[in-house]
């Protein structure tokens, strides 16, 4: 599915957002934000879908790393579970293989910049640029094969400018409703914890496998992984969960 097929997609399905001012938006402001309900014809990010089907997307942040990425690709296959790679371009480019287990994986790959820069601050030029170079080391590594257009900014940050620039290259901002903060390094139990306790119908669970030591998020992805299934949720990628929307 490419990007204008994700948008006319949206047409026919309720996203659930939050509704906070546009330059104030990043990670700390989306946790405590009060949530809205708008038709897709008003959002222009998500960070879950409403729906009836026990689904969840396991995303991650910051990849690939050479170390953990194949770690955390491990765990997912044993699970049966699929996944949204949020890849930095430069890294896609340094690491062209993984990119490839991912896609051999039938997970998919989206995109997370070229650089890893907070867009607020950005020109609509540089932020064009980081959109599609990531874009174009994303399909030069797998032959031209179009991804869908998906795009998460670092930190989860962004404004009404980078809006514009994502929705010009028809990107669908991606942000998520479920923070493992695994980044945090706070311990195996307590990712474990957190994410259980807070996953419920057609959230985006957001992980990371690079940054920093992510041996935390493959322990705890070892446990969370087969809790979730045995408590009947389906793991698919951004995609299919929006495709799995209630009408």
């Amino acid at each position: 599915m490419n990007g204008r097929m994700i948008s006319r997609a949206f047409a026919m399905v309720m996203l659930v957002v939050w509704h906070i001012p546009f330059d104030s938006a990043n990670a700390e402001a989306i946790e405590h934000s009060t949530e809205d309900q708008r038709t897709s014809q008003e959002a222009r990010w998500i960070k879950k879908v409403v729906t009836h089907r026990k689904v969840v997307a396991l995303t991650f942040d910051d990849g690939p790393s050479k170390k953990f990425t194949p770690l955390i690709l491990d765990v997912l296959q044993k699970n049966h579970a699929k996944a949204t790679f949020f890849v930095i371009g430069s890294r896609a480019e340094a690491f062209p293989d993984l990119i490839r287990l991912e896609l051999e994986g039938h997970h998919q790959v989206a995109n997370h910049s070229y650089q890893h820069q907070i867009m607020t601050g950005n020109s609509k030029e540089k932020i064009s640029d980081e959109l599609m170079n990531t874009q174009h080391a994303i399909e030069g590594v797998v032959d031209n094969q179009r991804q869908p257009r998906f795009f998460r900014p670092p930190r989860g940050r962004f404004n009404h400018q980078m809006l514009q620039v994502a929705e010009q290259h028809h990107y669908v901002v991606v942000l998520w409703s479920v923070d493992s903060r695994d980044w945090e390094n706070p311990g195996t139990r307590t990712i474990v914890r957190r994410v259980l306790a807070q996953s419920r119908n057609g959230d985006i669970i957001l992980f990371h496998d690079q940054g920093g030591s992510r041996a935390q998020t493959v322990a705890s992805l070892k446990q969370i992984l087969p809790e979730l299934r045995h408590m009947g949720f389906e793991f698919v990628t951004v995609s299919e969960l929006v495709r799995l929307a209630d009408p």
